[in-house]
């Protein structure tokens, strides 16, 4: 078996042999050497060294071309390796490597951007429920002190206005007050009181501790009602208020 390397030296190197070939044919045409008209490439080997060096030469050719010719399918063809083709191929390869690479960094980036995204949005959400669930609750008890505080006063105004007649509201300070004195046009037949004790409209009859008993009747509240709220304001003209200004009183509502 005859192994041949085919480089582009070789391939070079079978066409001028064929070229060889052809010339060798017109050569021996007008040539006297015997040993070319023997057919095989023994005989071709034999007759060499009677040749001239360029005989020979071309003898040795022709036998290789022959023997190619004779048993194409023994040659073992061995492909080159074109370095600039490797290295452009290794070129793109990395270049395909790296804008993979890129490509799968970038989508990466995009899933966390949108991840992070997503949970702060979630967060914000969860923030704004908690802060609507806390209004709510704000409001419910709210909403809770104030029917208790409402029923607290209607308790009271009940204990008062809807009690037997005659029932007592208890001891109260009693003080002194001209409406006109103070341009009030509401006359002298009322009193201020803490409406959440005494409400509005209700009827009392007052027993002083000078001995005196007025009736009056709760028309107006003043600023002492909430640091006192069993105290009284009597609307009284300054001509008759009591000397000591300041009495007690047992507080009856009628």
């Amino acid at each position: 078996m005859i192994s041949i390397k085919t480089s582009k030296a070789n391939i070079i190197a079978i066409v001028i042999t064929m070229a060889f070939g052809a010339a060798f044919a017109v050569y021996a045409g007008i040539q006297p050497v015997e040993a070319i008209e023997q057919p095989t490439a023994t005989a071709y080997k034999l007759e060499a060294s009677n040749n001239t060096p360029a005989a020979s030469q071309t003898a040795e050719k022709l036998v290789t071309v022959q023997t190619i010719a004779a048993k194409p399918h023994a040659i073992t063809f061995k492909v080159g390796v074109n370095p600039y083709a490797v290295a452009e191929e290794k070129r793109e390869a990395a270049a395909k490597a790296a804008a993979k690479k890129k490509a799968e960094e970038a989508a990466a980036k995009k899933k966390a951007d949108a991840a992070k995204k997503a949970a702060a949005a979630k967060a914000a959400a969860a923030k704004k429920a908690a802060l609507v669930a806390a209004a709510k609750k704000a409001a419910a008890a709210k909403a809770a002190a104030a029917r208790r505080a409402a029923s607290t006063v209607t308790a009271t105004q009940t204990s008062y206005t809807t009690a037997s007649t005659g029932r007592s509201a208890g001891t109260f300070r009693v003080t002194f007050y001209d409406p006109a004195v103070l341009g009030s046009s509401m006359g002298y037949g009322g009193i201020a009181a803490n409406l959440s004790v005494l409400p509005r409209g209700t009827r009392v009859k007052i027993q002083m501790s000078n001995g005196q008993t007025l009736y009056r009747t709760v028309n107006d509240t003043g600023g002492f009602a909430a640091g006192n709220p069993h105290q009284i304001d009597v609307a009284m003209p300054n001509s008759q208020i009591p000397s000591a200004g300041v009495l007690s009183a047992v507080v009856t509502i009628l």
